[in-house]
């Protein structure tokens, strides 16, 4: 799955010897006929389903109706999953998909954006709320993003595994290579790794292989998906703090609009600058901010509003 390496870092020079992690983890558990299973729908799955879980004791604490739960899951997973394929379809490879519409709901063939999610999972729970609940969406936010914080961790963690959206080249000490990101590398990085064994980028530095000189191309990047998952984990444990131990969740949409400016606004923000580009509408922009950057905007404004705006006692 991975291995520590020592080598060195070339920027132009070279610098002193770090310790990097060669990650070569598959995204597969197992396969079973046609059928198999990833860790990013384990993972996936595992984070609604602890949401699930924390809700239920919340709906339990302040005698709401349980029986909504079933309900606002499902809303909550169709949302979650219609906003995230839709959000990477306009925001960031609409160039693509205009011309190739049969592909949208191939949702299978990967491509999920967190802000489309998010979006989803509220016009999902507006829905519920006018429908099922009758009373303001702000009160079934307020409690459902607390849990939505953790559901980030573990689907970054999926990330991980996938080998996607990583960051940046760099030199930290702590530095991931991820051979199956890297186009046209993969496919000779497993022969070397066959022939050399979880050694194989120290191995070529010793050896004039070829296959072995293409895994040592592979670039040290930042494990930005382990920033991610522990910045929301972070998050999750100061808004669950927050929801239990304050009187933040009678005043309509204060948990909510913390979660806007912490999750979806500082640490989305904040973190994007060590990812490598996903494309989108950044090259319209002049400013240098990527596309997660930009939608990130809405959002953190959107959350001061809820944070700062007169309460608003809970119904």
């Amino acid at each position: 799955m991975w291995s520590f390496v020592k080598e060195p870092y070339n920027h132009g020079i070279m610098q002193d010897m770090l310790l990097s992690i060669n990650w070569t983890a598959s995204p597969e558990i197992i396969n079973i006929g046609p059928l198999t299973l990833r860790w990013y729908g384990l993972l996936f799955a595992a984070g609604f389903l602890a949401g699930l879980y924390i809700v239920r004791a919340m709906f339990k604490a302040e005698n709401e109706p349980e029986e909504w739960l079933d309900t606002i899951f499902m809303y909550m997973v169709v949302g979650a999953i219609l906003g995230a394929r839709l959000g990477h379809v306009f925001f960031y490879d609409w160039e693509y998909y205009s011309n190739h519409l049969s592909e949208i709901p191939a949702v299978w063939k990967g491509g999920l954006a967190s802000h489309g999610g998010a979006i989803g999972i509220i016009i999902s729970l507006w829905i519920f709320s006018a429908r099922t609940a009758k009373r303001s969406v702000l009160w079934v936010l307020d409690r459902v993003v607390v849990p939505t914080a953790l559901a980030g961790c573990f689907i970054r963690l999926g990330n991980l595994m996938n080998s996607e959206i990583v960051g940046k080249p760099t030199d930290v000490a702590w530095g991931f290579r991820f051979p199956r990101h890297e186009a046209g590398l993969w496919e000779r990085c497993q022969n070397c790794l066959e022939r050399a064994g979880a050694e194989c980028i120290e191995v070529a530095q010793n050896s004039a292989g070829p296959l072995c000189v293409e895994m040592a191309k592979v670039p040290v990047r930042h494990p930005v998906q382990l920033y991610e998952s522990i910045a929301y984990l972070i998050a999750f444990i100061i808004l669950y703090f927050v929801y239990w131990k304050t009187n933040a969740k009678e005043q309509l949409g204060r948990v909510f609009g913390l979660f806007l400016v912490l999750v979806l606004g500082i640490i989305r923000f904040g973190l994007e600058f060590f990812k490598t580009s996903q494309g989108g509408f950044e090259s319209a922009f002049s400013n240098g901010l990527s596309t997660g950057q930009l939608l990130t905007i809405p959002f953190f404004l959107v959350g001061l509003y809820f944070l700062l705006r007169p309460a608003s006692k809970s119904a």
